[in-house]
C-alpha cells in the first residue's frame, strides 16, 4: 500500500505541475493577485492525488508510465489553455506528442499483427497419436460436475455465506478432478465471515463419483473485498507487471490450495499479450511469489491461463497473412473455435498426464462445419502444436458434432457438451458427452469426424469405445487399436457366450477353452447371433490387448 501511495503522490505532483499555470505563481504586483494563488495548487494536487489513488486501487491497473499517456495528454492540452506564453506553447507541444502517441497506441492492432502471429506460432503436424484406450479420458463436462458440486453445498459450514466459485481441472495425486473454491456471496458476508473455508473436488473421469469438501481456509479470495482480494492483493506485489485472464486455484498433491496467475509482456504499444511466468499466492496469508515458466512448481497444471491461450489460437488463425489479410482476403484464415469449457479451450490430458488446451479450427465462411485443423496447446509452457488432420478427408468440426447429437436427441432435447476430438483406433473422432435440460448426464457420443454416419453412444466412455470399435469394423473406418494390431487367425471351442442389443445390430460376447474372450457383431458376422456353448469356431481378430477382442471374420462349425 506504502508504493500506491508515494507512486500516486509522484504521478500527483506531475499532473498539477502540467494542468495549472506554474508561472504565475512568481508573477509580481496586481498580476499575481489576479492569477491563481498557491492554494489553489495545492487544492488541484489533493484532488488529484485521491483521484490517482482511487484509479489505481480499485481497478488494479499496472503501475506503468504508457499507462498514463492518455492522462497526461489531457491534462497537457487543458493546462495549455489556461498558462500564457512560452509555458502555453510547451503544454501544448506536449499534448500534440501525447496525441500522437494514443493515436499510435489505438492503431498498434494493425501494425503489430505479425509479430502477434510469431508470438502465437505453432508446430505444424498432420494427426495426433493413437488414444491408449487403457486410459480414461477425463471427460465428465464442467456444467455436470459444477451441479454435483451444488447439490454437496450442504457439507460447507454456514452454508448461507458462500457460493461455488469458478471451476476447473486438475491433476492431484495422479488423479484427474475438478476443483472449484468455495467464495462469499457478497460484501456483508466477507465481513462476517472474514475467510472461506475451503474448496469441492469431484473426478474429472467418474460421472458416479460424489463431490469431497476439503477443509483448507482461505482469506484472499476472488470475492473477498479491500486488500484481501487476491486480485489486488497481486497487484500490490507487483504493481508493473501485466496480467492477463483469472486467477486460477490449483492444488498441490497434500491438498494444499494457491491462487495462480499469468502474467507476460505486451506484443508492443500496451497491445497484444505474451506469457512469461505466474504470480503464485498463499491465500490464507497472502503470501506471493514469482515463477518464469520455466520454474513453475511440478504440481501446477494450468501455468498458462485458458484466456491467454485462446488469444494466441486468434492470433495464429487471424494473422497468418497480416491484419488486412485477415478482414478482406481472408486468405489461409481459420477461425477457433467457441465450444471450449474455459474461455473458448478445452483441457484435456495426455498419456502421461500432462495438461493441453484443445481448440479447433473453421473456415471463416458462413454455413461452412468443416474443421480446417485443431491445436494442443501444453498449459505449462505454453508451446503448440497445430495438427491439419488427414488433408484427403474433410473433418467436420465441433460445431458438426454438437448439431449431429442435437437432432439425434431432438424429441429429448439432449445437448453435447465439451466435444474433444481423439484419435480413436487410427480414426479422427470427436467424443462429447451429452446432457438433459437439468443439466445432468445422460451418456458419452462417439462420431467419425471424417465418417458422420459412423456413431455410437454408451453410459460410460470406455463402453463407448466398445460399441465405437465395433461400429468401425462395419463402416469405412479403420480400426488400428492402441497401436498397430495384427491380425490372428484362431480355432477354438466356446465355453460362455452373452448377446446384447446395440441399434440395428448385436454384439456377440464369448468366452474360449483358453481363457481369452472376444467380441463380434452381427452387422459384419451376421451367423454370430446362432453362436451357443460348445460350438467350434475359426476366426480372425485383431490382437489389441484388450480383454475383449474384436473379432473381424468368424465361421462356426456347422453353419454354412
Amino acid at each position: 500500500m506504502g508504493e500506491l501511495i508515494i507512486f500516486s503522490l509522484i504521478i500527483a505532483v506531475v499532473s498539477t505541475v502540467i494542468l495549472f499555470p506554474i508561472l504565475s505563481l512568481f508573477q509580481k504586483g496586481d498580476e499575481k493577485q489576479k492569477s491563481p494563488s498557491f492554494n489553489g495548487f495545492l487544492f488541484i494536487f489533493v484532488l488529484l492525488f485521491i483521484i490517482v489513488f482511487s484509479i489505481y486501487y480499485f481497478t488494479n491497473l499496472d503501475r506503468n508510465i504508457s499507462g498514463l499517456v492518455i492522462g497526461f495528454t489531457v491534462l497537457a492540452v487543458l493546462g495549455g489553455f489556461f498558462a500564457k506564453g512560452m509555458e502555453r506553447k510547451v503544454k501544448l507541444v506536449l499534448g500534440l506528442i501525447g496525441i500522437i502517441t494514443i493515436a499510435y497506441m489505438s492503431f498498434a492492432f494493425v501494425f503489430n499483427a505479425d509479430k502477434k502471429f510469431e508470438k502465437a506460432q505453432m508446430q505444424v503436424e498432420e494427426e495426433i497419436e493413437t488414444f491408449d484406450e487403457n486410459e480414461t479420458p477425463a471427460s465428465v463436462p464442467p456444467d455436470f460436475a459444477r451441479n454435483k458440486m451444488k447439490k454437496a453445498f450442504g457439507q460447507v459450514p454456514n452454508t448461507s455465506y458462500y457460493e461455488l466459485g469458478s471451476l476447473q481441472i486438475q491433476k492431484v495425486d495422479g488423479q484427474y478432478v475438478y476443483i472449484a473454491p468455495v467464495e462469499f456471496s457478497g460484501f456483508f458476508k466477507w465481513i462476517q465471515g472474514d475467510t472461506t473455508p475451503g474448496y469441492f473436488t469431484v473426478s474429472a473421469t467418474d460421472s458416479s463419483a460424489n463431490p469431497k469438501f476439503i477443509q483448507s481456509e482461505m482469506a484472499y479470495t476472488p470475492s473477498s473485498f479491500l486488500n484481501k482480494d487476491i486480485y489486488r492483493q497481486i497487484r500490490l506485489q507487483y504493481p508493473d507487471y501485466i496480467f492477463y485472464g483469472d486467477v486460477q486455484l490449483e492444488i498441490d498433491d497434500d491438498g494444499k490450495p494457491f491462487y495462480i496467475r499469468t502474467y507476460g509482456e505486451f506484443i508492443s504499444a500496451r497491445n497484444g499479450f505474451n506469457p512469461l511466468g505466474i504470480v503464485m499466492v498463499d491465500p490464507l496469508t497472502g503470501a506471493a511469489k514469482q515463477y518464469k515458466l520455466k520454474d513453475v512448481p511440478a504440481f501446477i497444471d494450468g501455468a498458462v491461463s485458458p484466456e491467454t491461450v485462446s488469444l494466441h489460437n486468434s492470433y495464429f488463425g487471424k494473422y497468418v497473412n497480416g491484419y488486412w489479410n485477415s478482414l478482406f482476403g481472408k486468405s489461409d484464415v481459420k477461425l477457433p473455435s467457441d465450444e471450449g469449457t474455459e474461455a473458448n479451450v478445452s483441457p484435456i490430458f495426455d498419456e502421461k498426464g500432462d495438461m493441453y488446451y484443445f481448440t479447433d479450427f473453421t473456415s471463416p465462411k458462413e454455413g461452412v462445419d468443416s474443421m480446417l485443423g485443431y491445436s494442443l496447446t501444453n498449459s505449462r509452457t505454453g508451446e503448440a502444436t497445430y495438427y491439419t488432420g488427414n488433408l484427403e478427408e474433410s473433418y467436420m468440426d465441433s460445431q458438426g458434432a454438437l448439431q449431429i447429437i442435437e437432432k439425434k436427441f431432438i424429441e429429448k432435447k439432449w445437448y453435447g457438451k465439451m466435444p474433444i476430438l481423439y484419435n480413436f483406433y487410427g480414426e479422427a473422432s470427436w467424443l462429447t458427452p451429452v446432457l438433459d435440460t437439468n443439466g445432468f448426464l445422460q451418456n458419452y457420443f462417439i462420431v467419425s469426424a471424417a465418417n458422420p454416419e459412423i456413431a455410437v453412444y454408451a453410459s460410460t466412455p470406455n463402453d463407448a469405445l466398445k460399441q465405437y470399435k465395433t461400429a468401425l469394423q462395419r463402416g469405412s473406418g479403420s480400426v488400428e487399436g492402441t497401436s498397430s494390431a495384427e491380425e490372428v487367425q484362431l480355432t477354438g471351442k466356446v465355453v460362455r457366450v452373452y448377446k446384447e442389443r446395440v441399434g440395428e445390430s448385436t454384439n456377440v460376447s464369448f468366452l474360449l477353452e483358453d481363457g481369452k474372450n472376444f467380441i463380434a457383431s452381427t452387422e459384419n458376422n451376421p451367423l454370430a447371433i446362432y453362436l451357443q456353448e460348445d460350438d467350434e469356431v475359426e476366426m480372425t481378430y485383431l490382437n489389441t490387448g484388450e480383454m475383449f477382442l474384436p473379432v473381424k471374420e468368424m465361421a462356426i462349425s456347422g453353419l454354412e
